[in-house]
């Protein structure tokens, strides 16, 4: 088995673990915990939040590294991607475009579990319910502009492979 066919399984599994999750937690959690109090709700999210962190995360480390291997089996190295002839060909450009949705991903999931995630939790305990509901209400809609953005990657990366 080459390296090649090592690193495109694993790159698969990782995308699938992150946007599953994503998709796990919009489609499933999301509407399991509706009926629950908010601070219940805000206490599971929190919880369940921190834990999917460092699986998505991960996933995204593995991502990163294991889409750089198969760039190479491509033949794209470093110079390569140094070079703006490289950008003009059609692989160069999906390549770009599949870059631009990945970037925007990693803002918005930065933004989301760093900033917006930890405030809400912060206004949540200390007895700020509208703030706190606020926050929530962006944080999501940034996880479903992020589940968006994901199957786009995902479209990206077929028409990429093709």
């Amino acid at each position: 088995m080459s390296l090649f066919y090592i690193t495109l399984t694993v790159h698969i599994l990782a995308a699938a673990v992150w946007i599953g999750g994503m998709l796990f937690l919009s489609l499933v959690a999301v509407p399991a915990l509706r009926g629950e109090d908010p601070q219940t709700r805000a206490h599971l999210f929190t919880v369940i939040g921190r834990q999917f962190r460092w699986v998505a995360w991960g996933s995204i480390a593995i991502l990163i590294s294991t889409g750089l291997l198969n760039l190479l089996h491509f033949g794209v190295g470093p110079d390569d991607l140094a070079q703006s002839s490289f950008w003009s060909t059609q692989f160069g450009s999906r390549l770009a475009f599949k870059a631009i949705l990945i970037t925007l991903m990693l803002i918005l999931s930065a933004v989301h579990d760093f900033v917006l995630g930890p405030r809400s939790t912060a206004l949540s305990r200390t007895g700020d319910p509208a703030r706190a509901a606020a926050y929530r209400r962006r944080i999501s809609w940034m996880a479903r502009i992020s589940v968006v953005l994901a199957i786009l990657v995902v479209w990206a990366s077929v028409g990429l492979a093709h």
